[in-house]
């Protein structure tokens, strides 16, 4: 009888002691990111990265400019400008002659792509 009673008292404590404080509790954080935009995101690294030869017009051999958002439109869907920026060959990325775009700035404008192309 005395095991019972104590098998008893640890089947309620266990079954009594699952509790929650508040509703977050029992929900999952869900991260929402924001949409990348040609004018919060995109515009400010072509014109840190490519408008120095992607002007208009284009210098040093540049065969477009990337002065508008029309422009860098055209040239991600038509053109081959993440190709360009994401090559690991030396010889062919860009910008040319400097290091390799940081791979987070790639990812925006792949973003960027991805979320439609969005101006503002």
């Amino acid at each position: 009888m005395k095991n019972s009673i104590i098998i008893f008292g640890l089947l309620l404590t266990t079954v009594f002691s699952c509790s929650y404080n508040s509703e977050d509790d029992l929900t999952e954080d869900v991260v929402v990111e924001d949409m990348v935009t040609y004018q919060d995101n995109v515009k400010s690294i072509i014109d840190n990265n490519c408008i120095s030869c992607h002007s208009s017009p284009p210098v040093n051999g540049a065969p477009m400019g990337l002065t508008t958002y029309q422009q860098v439109r055209n040239s991600v869907e038509n053109g081959n400008l993440i190709a360009r920026i994401s090559t690991m060959d030396v010889a062919s990325v860009m910008p040319a002659g400097g290091p390799r775009l940081p791979q987070n700035l790639i990812d925006l404008i792949i973003q960027w792509e991805a979320d439609g192309f969005l101006e503002n």
